[in-house]
């Protein structure tokens, strides 16, 4: 079933919103010793420059827009504190009943998550995430996501369900902003061909997922070319590109030294 309106009200206020690195790497020059921004300082860097965030920056603009909206919602995800930290949302409708809104890893749409709803039973779904089927199961202490692409790909993702207390997740978020991987990534949801696809740059490589399959681009190598690719994709500022883009660089080479 469909997250209910006011819970798809919100979430599509973020339709065109990548989720990325890049912000993290760039805001890491520039701030002092925290990290993780505050939402009023996320819209005003998207106003400026176009961008968002990592996972972490989405889920925490999303529960301040819930919160707004007056729609319970409160924090999930897996490896919390860990650099291999993924964050998400959960949000519940007027009946109790909770849906799992994760713009960190792109979804289409919220997905309901109560053991015994019709997509527990119901076997593998589209239209929830671009390129891939998926399959929600219960796991120990939460759910298991499971994602079936075109090529026979399988992939798992597993995360809490019961709430994660706010001062817990923001500290969880500010560790994740101190800890940056040498590769960079950012993830597009695009309309194309009447479907929502998945775009994806990941450690200087970028390819498309549909529901026929995965397309990769063309290779390119100067980082000119890769902030034109990802400006297209994003329309992010072709300044913060360079000087984001040219920072993962650096720190690419010096990873290989």
């Amino acid at each position: 079933m469909k997250a209910p309106e006011e819970i798809l009200a919100v979430w599509q206020q973020f339709d065109n919103f990548p989720m990325e690195t890049l912000t993290k790497a760039w805001y890491y020059q520039r701030s002092g010793e925290q990290k993780q921004r505050g939402v009023e300082l996320m819209k005003q860097h998207h106003d400026q420059y176009g961008i968002t965030g990592n996972c972490f920056d989405l889920a925490i603009w999303l529960l301040t827009a819930f919160d707004r909206a007056g729609v319970k919602a409160y924090p999930v995800g897996s490896g919390l504190g860990t650099e291999q930290a993924h964050a998400a949302i959960m949000a519940e409708d007027q009946n109790g009943r909770r849906f799992l809104c994760d713009l960190g890893d792109q979804w289409i749409q919220p997905i309901l998550v109560e053991v015994g709803s019709p997509e527990f039973k119901s076997g593998r779904l589209a239209g929830f995430f671009p390129g891939a089927e998926v399959q929600v199961k219960p796991a120990d202490k939460g759910i298991e996501v499971s994602y079936y692409r075109p090529n026979g790909k399988q992939s798992d993702q597993v995360y809490t369900i019961e709430p994660v207390e706010r001062a817990d997740f923001l500290e969880a978020a500010e560790y994740s902003q101190h800890h940056i991987h040498p590769e960079p990534l950012v993830e597009v949801r695009l309309q194309l061909q009447g479907e929502t696809v998945h775009w994806e740059f990941d450690n200087w490589k970028s390819f498309l997922s549909t529901s026929t399959g995965l397309y990769p681009d063309d290779p390119i190598k100067t980082l000119e070319d890769w902030v034109e690719r990802i400006q297209v994709k994003t329309q992010y500022d072709k300044e913060f590109l360079l000087e984001s883009l040219g920072f993962y660089q650096k720190l690419n080479l010096s990873s290989k030294e």
